[in-house]
Order: structure tokens, then sequence, then C-alpha cells
């Protein structure tokens, strides 16, 4: 999709639809304004006429008025003027794309010439992310179905300062796509060593990668994570990322560390069959990772960071991991698997581990689709935070509102250790499904030595079926990017 900044003078397309803004209550923003004025009110008249107020993401399609030369005239819901931010901006956007996309017009041009910069940038980058499709696989589907819209023009008054506002922006939106691209493949495309070796192609941005095959893991002592994959005929990965950009590179870097387990079927615990289709996106945390790696080298960070992408495939073949088993992690620690489901933990317990000991990073950040539980505690809008460290939550809460991509923080009481207590091993990798999420943060607990830890369980947020946001189109939403580009962005970064 084309993304352009034009002056007001532009002259509209006969195949456009013009996005103007209303505010709560029915104000009309500037621009909806002379827009009523040069239609003789039937702006006015056409939200008399209906039930449209203004109201955040609320949308009013009207066809071709007398009076301008768009071929439609779409009204935004902006929410009430006094709070109008450029986050709520990004919403506006992707909600006049939503509306129009399938119309039959191919330019929407959205009228933000009374707004500032940033808040048009971030309209523009709302646009990006609705506009996001995974439709490499679709050989028949008709054109009626497809998106129409192929251009937007952002009307701003400083077109040359807006598209230098926006550039960042869209280097973020790249990388959001990257994630959900990752995210959307399917597992016969998107196993272990293609995962890989898609990473591996990020060298082009200038990040340092190195992949691990089994026999280098085994020689490390990974007996926690190369259990999980021995049921499967793919081989198990991991996947070591680094970008280099602080002024001082003896700088300790940041560490971020995503499961990636390519396909659950839940192995010998194996899940019922309804949904499992779904399990493609269990790697949601690695693409996460991924996707934040793309982002800071594209905008060229000047941060050290290293991202830890543990990528298996758990299968239920004559090798697999039985209940019962008792595996030795790189920490030397036993563990008892009670599940095979719960296979995520095992993977983080040795990825977590080997980043510490490698890289002795300032703090380590993972990123899992871990429990069906943190579905239960938070519903599908907020991932689960746990933490060692409050410093380090507050940084990530603070960027969770900046970014819109909601975390809440859970506790990690003592009290609940005994419920991962083995009668035969060091720990057992679940404690049954009495606080399932806090549990399996306790697990992972073990495996970070003291070292300033935060894991986010981003179950609930990884995949959006459906979804409700303007800028996530149902799917693959690469959650966790756009949150953690803003933390290293706001709080790390020379």
């Amino acid at each position: 999709m084309q993304i352009e900044f034009v002056s007001p003078n532009t002259a509209l397309s006969p195949r456009s639809a013009v996005a103007v803004l209303v505010f709560e209550g029915g104000a009309l923003g500037s621009a909806a304004q002379k827009l009523d004025t040069a239609t003789s009110g039937a702006i006015g008249r056409a939200i008399s006429a209906s039930r449209f107020t203004g109201a955040k993401g609320q949308t009013l399609d009207l066809i071709a008025p007398a009076g301008t030369e768009a071929a439609r005239v779409i009204l935004i819901g902006a929410g009430p003027a006094a709070s109008f931010t450029a986050k709520i901006a990004e919403s506006v956007g992707a909600s006049a794309y939503q509306a129009i996309k399938l119309s039959g017009v191919e330019t929407l041009t959205l009228m933000l010439a009374d707004q500032t910069e940033a808040i048009a940038a971030q309209a523009a980058f709302g646009v990006r992310l609705a506009a996001y499709r995974f439709d490499r696989y679709r050989t028949t589907e008709k054109a009626e179905k497809k998106p129409s819209v192929t251009k937007v023009q952002v009307v701003v008054a400083n077109p040359d300062q807006t598209t230098d506002a926006f550039d960042p922006l869209s280097t973020l939106a790249d990388a959001v796509y990257f994630s959900r691209d990752l995210i959307s493949e399917p597992a016969n495309i998107l196993y272990p060593e293609e995962f890989a070796r898609r990473v591996k192609r990020l060298e082009a941005l200038g990040l340092e990668v190195e992949i691990l095959g089994e026999k280098e893991m085994a020689a490390l002592g990974m007996g926690s994570l190369l259990g999980v994959g021995q049921g499967s005929r793919r081989e198990s990965q991991m996947a070591v990322i680094q970008w280099k950009g602080a002024p001082e590179s003896s700088e300790k870097p940041l560490a971020f560390v995503g499961k990636g387990v390519c396909f659950d079927t839940g192995g010998i615990s194996i899940k019922p069959a309804d949904g499992m289709e779904d399990m493609k996106w269990d790697m949601g945390g690695a693409a996460a990772v991924a996707g934040l790696m793309h982002a800071l080298a594209g905008r060229k960070a000047k941060v050290n960071v290293v991202g830890i992408l543990g990528l298996v495939e758990n299968m239920p073949d004559g090798n697999a991991q039985r209940p019962g088993d008792v595996v030795t992690s790189m920490s030397g620690q036993t563990i008892e698997v009670i599940n095979t489901d719960a296979e995520g933990r095992l993977v983080l317990a040795d990825a977590l581990w080997y980043c510490q000991k490698r890289f002795e990073p300032k703090f380590m950040v993972d990123l899992a689709t871990l429990t069906g539980a943190i579905i239960i505690s938070l519903g599908h809008d907020y991932a689960g935070l746990f933490s060692n460290n409050d410093a380090l939550s507050d940084n990530l809460l603070a960027a969770s509102k900046a970014s819109g991509e909601n975390l809440w923080r859970l506790p990690l009481p003592a009290s609940y250790e005994k419920q991962i207590d083995s009668m035969i091993a060091d720990v057992k990798n679940t404690g049954g499904r009495p606080a399932g999420s806090i549990t399996a943060a306790l697990f992972l607990q073990r495996f970070v030595n003291g070292l300033p830890w935060a894991h986010l369980d981003i179950a609930a947020t990884a995949w959006k079926k459906p979804s409700a946001d303007p800028t996530i189109p149902e799917g693959a939403t690469g959650f966790g990017v756009q949150l953690l580009d803003r933390f290293v962005a706001d709080h790390y970064e020379a």
C-alpha cells in the first residue's frame, strides 16, 4: 500500500473516499466543518438522521454528497475532543481504512491538516496496521472480497515534516508485519529450521544471527528444551540474534527470550482436536522477539540487545517425551515432566539459562504463549506480567500504557512454590490447575538465577479471533513488538 502526505490544496480523486473527524457529541472537526459547508449541510443532516455520535471508532459512510469531488465521505468518530491523542488517532486511521477497504474506492484521503505532524503520522501508522493481510495461499478469492484501497493520502499542513515523523513508525510497522507473518504461517511451512532461516535473513538489517542445532544444544546440556522436540522429525533450533548499537560497545545487553513452539499437539498429553489448528501460533513469543530485533535494527537503536529464540515442535511419535520422564536442564536442575503439554516452560528453562550464562545481560524479559489459565484470569485484551524486579516491571507497565499493548502484573507468591515440588526431581513442570499461570512463572523463576527478569504470558493476546481492534485484522497480532520497542526506546537507549 502506498501512503503519502499531501498539502491541503491537493485535488481529490473521483475514486476516493474522504475521511473527516467528528468528535463525541457530534462536534465537527475543522475539515468536517468545511466539508459540511461545501455540501450545503449534508454532513450535519446525515448525523442528525443517524445514531452516529462521534464516539471513538464509530463510522458513518455517505455516498457522493453534492459539493465534493470524492466518491464517498466517511465520518470517523474520534471520541472527546479534549482527550484526542496520537494513540487515538492511530485507532481513527485504522477505523477509516476498515470502513472503506472493500467499498470499491481506490484512494482513502484522511483530512488532518489541523492536526500535528505526530498525530497525522500516528493515524497513517494505524492504517498500515489495519491493512495487514495474510493472503499468500489464497488462489480463488473473488475480487470483491479483496481490499480495493491501494493508496492512502493524508492531508496535512506540513507534508515533509509529517513524512519525517512517519518514517520510524513505518519501520515499526514493517517489524509488526514480519512478526504477524511468522505467526500466520502454517506449521508445515514454518517449522523450526524454516523459522531459523527467516531470522537469519535479518542479517541484511545489520543484525548478527547464530543458529544452534540439536548437536550444539546437546553439547551444552539443554535436555529440557531438546526433550520437547524429540518426538518430531523436525530438528529443534535455537536462534541467537544480536544488535550492537550502543555507543559503548562493551555495554551489557538487554535480553529478550521467546518461546517458539512452531506447532503444539500437546505431545503424549495430546490436546483435543477442536481448535488444535490454532496451535501454529504457539511460537508467538519468539515471533515477537524476532519482530523487536527487526524494529531495533530498522531504526538503528542506540543500545545493545540480544534475542534468544527456542524453536521446537511438540509432536507425539514413538520417541516422544512421556509424562513421568525426568530431564536434566542446562542449569543442572532436574525436571519431572508431569504433562507434556506444559512444554513451553521446558523450552524457556534452557533458553533463559543459556542467555544469562553467555551474555550476562542487564535483565531478561521472556515472552511466551504459555498458559490457557492467563485467558481465564485476564480475558483476551491483557497479557500477564510476572517479575522479580519492581523497577523492570514499572518500565514495562509504562511502555504498555504508551504503546497500547496491555499488561497486568500478577504476583509470584513463594508459598505457591510447593505446587511444583517433585517427589523424585528438583522440580516438576506443572503445579495443577490452581493459579496455573503463577506456578508456570514460578517454574521459570528457578532458571533466572536472581537476575532481574520479567515474564510476559501472551497466550491471550498473540492471536485475535475475532478482533474488535481496528488495527488488528483477525488472526496474528504481533503483540509485544510495539510494547518492547517503546520499552527500549523510552528507558534504555543512549
